[in-house]
């Protein structure tokens, strides 16, 4: 369904990055411990938690490293899912609930710590606002903050109401917003090529441009088929999100590739830059389809919220995102927009993470468009199973995540019409 490309598509990130490190295509056959397919964030954490622990670790990457929505995402790493805790609470009850909220928050703790452990920089800045448009969205912030403390004893939230909200946001669209202290924002590409650079330098091995074509069960472990080249692990790891497609055609039918754009623009006033976020968070509101932003280190404003559930992307996604930013930004009218990009996200039927495992052959997906920490959360769970502690990963495997209905064909159409219900209630 997707094709693979072996160049970045021409996001801000990789626009500013510099020289992006090129790796090898596989051309020979190798063994390894664990096998991994996918050079994004979820692969990336779980080969390099594997590979701290002595076990040999391959990646195999169809196209480049954080290639798809590791490399191109808003950059907002904020503690929860995309589902939020009540599917998670009514699938494993409250006690086990909390105890995958708490591998969350270790994971937001541990995104702060991993790159001064290992030294590389991510721009990492801390603080997120959650906005409410809405006045019953208000009141769902409200609710969220209490559900937070009282039941997962989460304590970094802290409720603004509008008459505060000029101290955080420059913008007259918002009713009230949460800060969450223990969220923060940070560039993707320079996390994923971070990590990578982590993980061979513990010997890990990551092979681009290295489709993998298919896989097979043996009496020894697993093999993986590229175009050049093969390898035999012990272990198989998925970690492909919305690009398993055919590699995987049960996982596949468990996740919807839902289409996601965003843009960056130029470089602004220094500083009106820091006039829209005076204490330097970033932000993303409570509507269904939400809008999320931020400024980056070089200031400019990294804006997003489009989305398309049968999975395309607009043609001029600066032309089709301008009227959402303008209409948080008035103060931006007119602004140039250097940079405009989209992609694909893995969803859902309930918007729950899909982490698992058959045999040794381990999972993880499903992170519906909020995928920075979610993904370090699930890598632990499949890293720690591997090496023989799998409580984590049955907190997962708790979860039900069915197939879409419709088949390949409807699956998107019959989500689509089901989704513009709830774009409806964003309006009122």
């Amino acid at each position: 369904m997707f094709k693979q490309s072996a160049q970045h598509i021409g996001t801000y990130y990789a626009g500013t990055y510099g020289q992006i490190p090129l790796r090898p295509h596989l051309q020979e056959a190798l063994d390894c411990d664990v096998l991994i397919v996918g050079a994004g964030f979820s692969g990336l954490h779980t080969g390099l938690r594997l590979a701290l622990a002595g076990k040999k670790v391959v990646i195999l990457e169809a196209s480049r490293l954080a290639w798809a929505a590791s490399g191109r995402n808003g950059g907002q790493a904020l503690p929860g899912w995309s589902c939020d805790m009540p599917p998670l609470e009514k699938a494993l009850g409250l006690e086990r609930a909390k105890r995958l909220w708490d591998s969350m928050v270790w994971a937001a703790d541990e995104m702060r710590a991993l790159p001064e452990r290992h030294g590389f920089d991510i721009d990492y800045r801390t603080g997120a606002l959650y906005t409410a448009v809405l006045p019953r969205r208000v009141r769902q912030l409200q609710e969220s903050l209490e559900e937070a403390e009282q039941k997962y004893g989460y304590q970094q939230l802290s409720f603004i109401p509008k008459e505060q909200l000029s101290e955080w946001i420059a913008s007259p669209r918002y009713l009230a917003a949460l800060h969450d202290a223990g969220a923060a924002h940070l560039n993707p590409l320079k996390l994923a090529q971070g990590l990578a650079a982590t993980l061979e330098a513990h010997g890990g091995r990551i092979f681009e441009q290295s489709k993998a074509i298919n896989w097979q069960e043996s009496a020894d472990g697993y093999r993986v088929r590229t175009e050049h080249g093969e390898v035999r692990g012990k272990v198989l790891v998925l970690a492909c999100n919305a690009y398993v497609d055919g590699l995987d055609r049960e996982l596949a039918k468990r996740l919807l590739p839902v289409g996601s754009y965003q843009v960056a623009t130029a470089p602004l006033d220094p500083e009106l830059a820091r006039s829209l976020f005076p204490k330097g968070t970033c932000a993303i509101d409570n509507q269904f389809v939400p809008d999320y932003f931020r400024v980056t280190p070089d200031n400019r404003l990294l804006f997003g919220g489009g989305c398309t559930y049968l999975g395309g992307i607009p043609d001029d996604v600066p032309a089709a995102t301008r009227p959402y930013l303008e209409r948080v930004f008035p103060q931006l009218r007119g602004v140039q927009i250097d940079y405009g990009w989209g992609g694909h996200i893995d969803c859902t039927m309930h918007r729950t993470p899909d982490v698992g495992r058959d045999g040794q052959k381990y999972w993880l997906q499903g992170f519906s468009g909020h995928g920075i920490l979610p993904t370090l959360a699930a890598a632990r769970a499949v890293s720690d199973a591997i090496l023989g502690d799998a409580e984590l990963l049955d907190l997962y495997q708790g979860l039900d995540n069915p197939r879409f209905p419709g088949g390949d064909l409807l699956a998107a159409p019959i989500e689509a019409v089901g989704k513009a219900w709830y774009r409806l209630r964003d309006l009122f």
